[in-house]
């Protein structure tokens, strides 16, 4: 069965609706096949991401039509999809920073996610002017979509403990974990150019409110949110129960108060979760180093073997380190569902030569040159800065941006013109991400002489 398309060769209507019953089989079932086969997923020379796409570009309108997943009509459902899968990816990144904090060492990420972001945004909105002739406010909200790096789909090169010391997986999640909210103004600054967000005289309300305001609020909800929650957590812990669920709810209430404060406040809510988890983590380290220091012996009542006895006593776990677990399997839930979806989501009609020509200069054009920019003034080794540079992989993020513009009126041409666009960008991105992010990571590691941690 065929699919009407207009003049840009986009599909408008739908193939094919699942019942809820087969939505249930086919997550379901593709659940069971994971399970079992978890392990030989994991010697593969691909990520299970790439698995995921082919299944869902197998069962959608590309092969046998099974199903067909309408992003336009289909927009506000993916924004909250989107929205609570990169949240959640942001807490997971958070808690993972390794502690302390050293402002060495975060130098590099955070001069990722600001000023090789803004050369990106700036390197596709000229592209996307130039050769694919769109209006100047969506070039630039183009170029907000897919300027940050994923939280979600890259997690082969992130941190995966939060004893992990190695300097590329910390540089790579710690800027996944900050970009997702610096693109934001540039999202706002598209819409406002295309006149669907207030900008102010002379672009003032913008810088003021939307750059300033929102960026430094948002990282200062999540600092406050999450001392506070480590110092009550820490207080209250001898009184209730050692129960792993307890820290899940705790992990899942402060992303939910979190990023409802700083929506009410006009925060980037995607910063505040990211920080709310890296103070977290880095309060209930502080605060378990100075409980672990030695304590005088007291002078009579306890003998030397009941002291002993006392320090070799269980400690509960902190809320960072229980809740971790349960967030990344919600992590990897959100990921399977979402790439299949972007799989049913794309006809044979989709590929053009502009989106692979936009994915081609993203990839190897615009992404190593803001990051040969950005981290100019640092001392990252130059194998590690062509790394960083090719592994600026895209995915649900850009997913949500988008998903936001259409919500906040996006005309519909321009709509399904950035929905082609950014579906094989991303589609792209998970299939030349993961097909050499193990190799490429084994190479770096065996020439380091020493195995990842």
């Amino acid at each position: 069965m065929g699919a009407d398309v207009d003049n840009m060769g986009l599909p408008i209507q739908e193939a094919h609706v699942l019942t809820d019953a087969q939505w249930f089989l086919l997550i379901g079932g593709l659940l069971l096949v994971m399970g079992l086969t978890s392990a030989a997923l994991k010697r593969l020379p691909i990520t299970s991401a790439i698995v995921y796409l082919a299944v869902g570009l197998l069962l959608g309108p590309t092969v046998l039509n099974v199903f067909h997943f309408n992003p336009l009509k289909q927009s506000a459902l993916l924004q909250v999809l989107t929205e609570v899968a990169v949240l959640i990816s942001l807490f997971s990144a958070g808690v993972k920073m390794p502690v302390p904090v050293n402002l060495a060492r975060w130098r590099a990420p955070m001069l990722l996610a600001t000023v090789s972001m803004t050369i990106t945004v700036g390197l596709v909105a000229a592209f996307a002017y130039y050769l694919l002739d769109l209006p100047l406010g969506a070039c630039v909200l183009l170029g907000a979509i897919l300027a940050p790096t994923d939280p979600v789909l890259a997690t082969d090169v992130q941190i995966r403990h939060p004893d992990d010391r190695d300097q590329l997986r910390f540089t790579l999640t710690c800027e996944a974990g900050m970009n997702d909210g610096s693109a934001f103004p540039f999202v706002m600054l598209g819409m406002g150019i295309l006149g669907l967000h207030e900008l102010g005289e002379f672009g003032l309300q913008w810088v003021l409110v939307d750059v300033l305001w929102a960026t430094v609020a948002g990282v200062v909800i999540g600092i406050a949110s999450g001392v506070a929650l480590a110092h009550f957590s820490w207080k209250l812990r001898g009184a209730s129960p050692r129960s792993e669920l307890i820290y899940d709810f705790l992990g899942l209430g402060v992303i939910g108060v979190v990023y409802g404060v700083s929506v009410i406040a006009h925060a980037w809510g995607f910063l505040a979760v990211f920080f709310a988890a890296v103070a977290l983590r880095q309060t209930e380290f502080k605060l378990a180093s100075a409980e672990a220091a030695p304590a005088p012996l007291p002078e009579k009542g306890i003998s030397l073997n009941e002291v002993g006895d006392c320090a070799d006593s269980e400690t509960p776990p902190t809320v960072s380190e229980g809740s971790l677990v349960f967030k990344e399997h919600l992590e990897r839930l959100s990921e399977v569902v979402l790439i299949l979806l972007i799989g049913g989501m794309l006809f044979i009609d989709s590929w053009s030569w502009r989106a692979i020509a936009l994915a081609l200069f993203l990839f190897l054009v615009a992404r190593p040159i803001s990051v040969l920019v950005g981290l100019s003034s640092t001392r990252p080794i130059w194998r590690m800065r062509g790394l960083v540079a090719w592994f600026g992989v895209r995915g649900i993020g850009s997913l949500y941006y988008l998903m936001y513009a259409i919500q906040h009126g996006l005309p519909e041409n321009l709509a399904l013109e950035l929905i082609q666009l950014t579906l094989i960008v991303v589609t792209l991105s998970i299939l030349a991400h993961g097909i050499s992010v193990k190799p490429l990571m084994y190479l770096f590691w065996r020439d380091r002489k020493r195995p990842p941690a």
